[in-house]
Formats: structure tokens, C-alpha cells, sequence
């Protein structure tokens, strides 16, 4: 239970106030427990890895992303993390402080800015994401193993249905 009420007594309230509308109430059901479900997950995961490494959700997503693609252009975290670059500018402020990545110069065009982990990001990351794995198996240990991959396939057409 996420606030007062369950989730079934929420759905229940739903239909009984929506009724007189001509809707499709299993499309609201997926987008509605979507977000609920993301939310929930990363509100576990910021409480069991995240806080103990004293690291917020958007922080951990630009040393991922980093983690990844670097050297990467701070434009280009911001789009995959999905933030904006006034976002992205204070958190990496916060990490650059922490000694966990840098910001350069692009060499070929002088008005980019590259992003690298510093040694400690990486081996921050290189601790971090298996204890981030640990809580993922145990968020998604209510879905049957054959019905994950079906369950990651369905999240990515709804992600790629509304890319814009």
C-alpha cells in the first residue's frame, strides 16, 4: 500500500466515479501501474543502494550512463537520463566534487563538454551496480523466471510507442 487506500480499493474508486465516461480502463490500468511500479522501485532502490553510498536517483543515472558511453558529451547525459542539462549541471557539480568524474573540453569542438568517471567513479560503480543487481532480482522475484523476458519486452513497446 503505497498511501491510504490499496491499490484495488483505488482501482475499485476509479471505476466507480469513471464509469459514466466512455474510456479504455486497461489502458489506464497499464499506464497507472506503470507508474506506480516505477515509482515504488525506485523509491526501494534509492532507500536499500543508493542512500547508504549517500547518492540520489539522477545522480546514480549520470555515473551510470558515464559508466557506459564515456567519454560522452554532457548533452547527450542529460538525453539518455532524461533531465535537463541545468539538472545535469548542478548533479555533476556534486559529483566532480566527490571525485567521481570530470568535465573537459571537447578537443574537436571546444564548445562541448565531455564527461569521464574518475578511478574512484569506476570503482565506484564497479561495487555499486552489483549490490543495484541484488535489488533488482529482488524487486522482480514476484514474476515467474519465463515471464520476465515477456515482462522487459512489454516496458520497451511501451517506451519506444512514445519516443519522440
Amino acid at each position: 500500500m503505497a498511501g491510504q487506500h490499496t491499490l484495488a480499493e483505488t482501482e475499485r474508486a476509479v471505476q466507480s466515479r469513471l464509469a459514466d465516461l466512455t474510456l479504455d480502463f486497461e489502458a489506464m490500468a497499464v499506464v497507472s501501474n506503470l507508474f506506480r511500479a516505477a515509482n515504488a522501485v525506485r523509491n526501494h532502490l534509492e532507500r536499500t543502494v543508493l542512500q547508504p553510498h549517500d547518492l540520489t536517483w539522477t545522480a546514480f543515472v549520470v555515473l551510470w550512463v558515464t559508466w557506459i558511453w564515456e567519454p560522452i558529451e554532457t548533452r547527450q547525459v542529460a538525453e539518455e537520463g532524461g533531465f535537463s542539462k541545468a539538472t545535469l549541471s548542478g548533479v555533476l557539480t556534486t559529483l566532480e566534487g566527490r571525485g567521481l568524474v570530470t568535465r573537459e573540453r571537447s578537443k574537436q569542438d571546444r564548445r562541448l563538454v565531455l564527461v569521464r568517471l574518475t578511478p574512484n567513479g569506476r570503482r565506484l560503480m564497479k561495487k555499486l551496480f552489483p549490490e543495484f543487481n541484488d535489488q533488482e532480482r529482488v524487486v522482480v522475484a514476484s514474476i515467474p523466471r519465463g515471464e520476465r523476458g515477456s515482462a522487459a519486452q512489454a516496458l520497451r513497446q511501451l517506451s519506444i510507442a512514445v519516443q519522440t
